[in-house]
């Protein structure tokens, strides 16, 4: 049988979520014969009462468990040698503030699996929190428009109990006639739909939305091959574009930026690829776009409106094209931006919910059938002191000074 941790969150700042909710533990107690206990938590959102109203143990102490669940990095001092952990390393990308657990982990001999990593044959996710990223950052962006013209105003969803009340909230407000482009086509971009459906904006194909004037808000989804075209002309290229980038492709943003009031922007980008617009393409007169919620934010990245992350107490900030100075978010002429990097911890109910179904669905089975499909294998960064196979790169960077 199976026995499973659930870790406490030890990350500054603290974490709120959990990998599986309490009924979502109780069902695989009975269904898969799995063991769990979870580690006493003051920081959870969901509290240690919720879990023994239920029967699960709850402890200071789970080394009796083989696998230990997580969300955020483990501090270093809480690691426990020789057995297997789940949470998000940030070690993939040879982050250097990182590079310390990643020895800890190898000199405790522990079998390291990087959520992130979990792929499908496909090679595309199985498990995240991306979906209340977009759902979170799209309420946000709202949020923001209402602060800013002083049109009507919103609760944060951090103070909101759940998803429920969040969208409570947006029954409240009238959106002005607006055109609102939607950047994506995975979980983050389905979940910012969501809210944006919810809420009843109407959506509207491309060439529609770039030729016609409307009477009320609408908007519109796009893709890199939308955004992006060749150098030179030509038709585009998935292939191509993903062995070259930006050498062969270049932004083709500036057609929608002209017609765009707010930019959700939830996309995935690669250093490779071409920015979606620049600093100089803000300043130029056609450049509409007066609010962006980037729920991407990648720092000095394909949004160059975006200076910084910015944080759950303090989400908007304003950037001026004139001097490309960060300004206070409603200032006269200022781009309004929301760049929350960590935004489903504002749900962290519905997201924990969300997680723990995606891990029941898409990973557990790997755990009891012996991951006969390496799931699991090419997940893992770190075995028994080692680094895998299946990331050799990260060798040399581990062990230099």
């Amino acid at each position: 049988m199976r026995h499973f941790g659930i870790i406490r969150e030890g990350k500054t700042p603290s974490d709120e979520r959990v990998p599986l909710i309490p009924e979502q533990i109780i069902a695989l107690k009975i269904e898969k014969e799995c063991d769990f206990t979870v580690k006493s938590s003051e920081v959870r959102r969901i509290k240690d009462q919720e879990y023994t109203r239920l029967g699960i143990p709850v402890s200071d102490d789970v080394s009796a468990a083989d696998v230990l669940l997580g969300v955020k990095e483990v501090p270093i001092s809480e690691l426990i040698p020789d057995k297997t952990y789940l949470f998000f390393s940030h070690t993939i990308k040879m982050q250097p503030y990182n590079k310390g657990l990643l020895r800890a982990v190898l000199e405790k001999r522990i079998r390291l699996i990087d959520w992130e990593c979990l792929r499908d044959a496909m090679g595309r996710r199985l498990i995240g929190f991306g979906r209340y990223a977009g759902i979170v950052g799209a309420y946000n962006g709202f949020r923001a428009l209402g602060m800013r013209d002083g049109s009507f105003s919103l609760k944060k969803a951090q103070q909101c109990e759940d998803r429920v009340e969040m969208e409570k909230e947006l029954t409240k407000i009238k959106l002005p006639s607006m055109k609102i482009l939607l950047t994506g086509r995975g979980k983050v971009a389905k979940g910012s739909m969501e809210i944006l459906d919810r809420m009843g904006v109407r959506k509207v194909g491309i060439r529609e939305y770039l030729k016609n004037g409307f009477s009320e808000p609408v908007y519109c989804q796009i893709t890199f091959t939308e955004y992006y075209k060749r150098k030179g002309g030509g038709s585009f290229d998935v292939k191509e574009f993903y062995t070259y980038g930006g050498e062969r492709y270049e932004s083709d943003f500036m057609r929608f930026a002209a017609v765009t009031d707010m930019l959700i922007a939830g996309h995935y980008w690669e250093s490779r690829s071409p920015f979606l617009y620049t600093r100089e393409d803000v300043r130029k007169p056609d450049f509409n776009i007066n609010l962006v919620a980037d729920i991407s934010c990648d720092i000095d990245g394909p949004v160059a409106t975006t200076l910084r992350p910015s944080s759950i107490e303090d989400p908007f900030y304003g950037y001026d094209p004139s001097t490309e100075q960060e300004v206070a978010f409603d200032a006269p002429g200022a781009i309004t931006v929301m760049a929350v990097d960590n935004l489903p911890c504002e749900l962290p109910r519905d997201a924990s919910r969300d997680f723990g179904e995606m891990f029941i669905r898409s990973v557990l089975p790997s755990f009891l059938n012996g991951d006969k499909n390496r799931i699991l294998e090419k997940a893992t960064i770190a075995n028994r002191g080692e680094i895998t196979d299946h990331y050799a790169y990260l060798r040399e960077w581990v062990a230099a000074d």
